[in-house]
C-alpha cells in the first residue's frame, strides 16, 4: 500500500487518480476546495485551498507520493506558480515523490519538432495556462538528484469538455504528441489514471516526462 496525496483530488483529473488509487487499495488523501459530491469508501478528504496556511503541509505529511493536478483558473489563476515553489520544497523536505500533470503544449508535433504551442498557437486566454505547464517541466528538468519527480503530459484535447471513452488501455510517448489515425489526440480521465497509479506503483520514467493518449 502506497500513502497517495492528490493535490486537485475533485477535480476532472484528480478525482480519477483518487478513484483509481483507491480502487487499487490505496491510502488516498484527496485535497481540493471543494467537498466531493459523493465521497469514496477509504478516501481522506481535506477540505481547503493550498494557498490556506498549513493546507500543503499536510498533504505531504507521510505521503509517499503526492500527485498535483491543481487547476490554474478561476481565483487561482497566476497562484499556481507559487504553490508550485512550495510543492517543490515540502517534496524535498519530506523525501516525497512528486508527481505533475503538466501540459501538451511542450510536446513535439513530430520527432524533429516543433512543439504543439509553437506550430498550433493558442489563443491568448489560455496562453497562461500552457506556459505555465512548460515552466513547471523546465524548473523540473533544472532540479538536483535531491527531488524524485515524473511529469505527465496529457493528449491535445483533454478534459471534462472534451468527449472522451474508458478503454481501459493508454499509449506512451516521451516527447513526441501522440495521435489517432483521424488525427484527435484524446484520452479519458479514468485512463489518463490508470497511467499514473501504474507509474505511481512501477516507476519507468525517474525525474522524466512522459506522454499519454489513446
Amino acid at each position: 500500500m502506497i500513502r497517495i496525496t492528490v493535490l486537485g483530488g475533485t477535480g476532472y483529473a484528480g478525482g480519477a487518480v483518487v478513484r483509481e488509487a483507491a480502487r487499487r487499495g490505496h491510502q488516498v488523501l484527496s485535497v481540493s476546495r471543494t467537498a466531493p459530491a459523493e465521497p469514496l469508501p477509504g478516501v481522506t478528504y481535506l477540505t481547503g485551498s493550498v494557498l490556506e496556511p498549513g493546507v500543503l503541509h499536510q498533504a505531504f505529511t507521510d505521503a509517499d507520493v503526492v500527485f498535483e493536478a491543481l487547476s490554474p483558473r478561476g481565483d487561482m489563476a497566476g497562484k499556481v506558480e507559487g504553490v508550485f515553489d512550495q510543492v517543490l520544497a515540502l517534496a524535498r523536505e519530506h523525501g516525497t515523490r512528486l508527481g505533475i500533470l503538466g501540459g501538451a503544449s511542450s510536446l513535439l508535433v513530430s520527432p524533429d519538432g516543433p512543439r504543439l504551442i509553437d506550430a498550433d498557437p493558442l489563443p491568448d486566454e489560455v496562453r497562461p495556462e500552457a506556459d505555465l505547464g512548460i515552466h513547471k517541466l523546465e524548473v523540473l528538468k533544472a532540479t538536483g538528484d535531491d527531488l524524485d519527480w515524473f511529469y505527465l503530459s496529457p493528449p491535445a484535447e483533454f478534459g471534462a469538455w472534451v468527449p472522451s471513452t474508458e478503454t481501459g488501455e493508454y499509449r506512451t510517448s516521451d516527447d513526441v504528441l501522440l495521435r489517432s489515425p483521424d488525427g484527435s489526440s484524446q484520452i479519458s480521465a479514468a485512463d489518463l489514471a490508470l497511467a499514473v497509479l501504474d507509474e505511481i506503483e512501477q516507476p519507468r520514467h525517474p525525474r522524466r516526462r512522459f506522454h499519454v493518449a489513446h
